[in-house]
């Protein structure tokens, strides 16, 4: 279980990002995390992983401080050396098990190939091979979806629920609210810092009326003023 207590981050003093956030996600599930722009889910995303220091508060992962060796964290932005071959870059990754010509039947990728010349979607694809040749326990991924073609969205979405099967732990984030739906477990309605709502199964239809009642609430007014 990942106990986040009191989370607090602030790139200066005067404006926190995160703000004395409280969160507990169970193990083996698929958890989303859903906010507006700025609402500091990326933030969220880094500090668990590390990149980010904490102001005050505590991220455990049963009862342990949580370490950059329990987690494989796929940015929203990937970043790739360059002129290194997708090949190369897998190679950086050490896992035995994993056999990278099978996965490759289903991710195709030119892997003899420099990165640099990949398409924005081919270059989405590496990184969730990256990602999945960790074998982490907890996998955390920003935007996962963004980039990828329909087929490969279908596909990532097969693999996280064999993964989920599997033992891992699951955190995403996306902007496209169906795909979450479709697949977490859990949704948290982050806002202001904090989480304002969590929602099961049973009540995210709940969640998406209570999400663009408030986009609207916001909008409403000054869009009626420009249309």
């Amino acid at each position: 279980m990942i106990t986040i207590k009191d989370l607090t981050v602030s790139y200066i003093p005067e404006r926190k990002i995160l703000d004395s956030l409280n969160l507990v996600l169970e193990e083996n599930r698929i958890h989303g995390i859903v906010g507006l722009n700025g609402a500091g889910k990326t933030t969220l995303f880094e500090t668990i992983f590390g990149f980010k220091q904490v102001d005050k508060g505590s991220i455990q992962l049963n009862d342990h401080a949580i370490s950059k060796k329990d987690i494989a964290y796929l940015p929203a932005e990937e970043f790739f050396y360059s002129l290194i071959t997708g090949r190369e870059y897998l190679a950086l990754f050490y896992n035995p098990q994993f056999c990278l010509k099978q996965w490759n039947e289903l991710i195709k990728l030119p892997l003899d190939q420099v990165i640099d010349e990949y398409s924005t979607g081919m270059k989405k694809k590496l990184a969730l091979l990256g990602i999945i040749k960790q074998n982490k326990p907890i996998v955390i991924l920003d935007e996962p979806f963004n980039g990828l073609d329909i087929e490969m969205c279908r596909i990532l979405h097969i693999i996280l629920m064999q993964l989920k099967d599997k033992g891992k732990t699951i955190i995403i984030s996306s902007h496209i609210i169906e795909t979450l739906t479709n697949l977490c477990d859990y949704i948290y309605y982050l806002s202001n810092g904090t989480i304002r709502n969590i929602f099961n199964k049973t009540t995210f239809t709940d969640f998406q009326a209570m999400l663009f009642e408030d986009i609207e609430k916001d909008y409403a007014s000054l869009i009626n003023r420009l249309v």
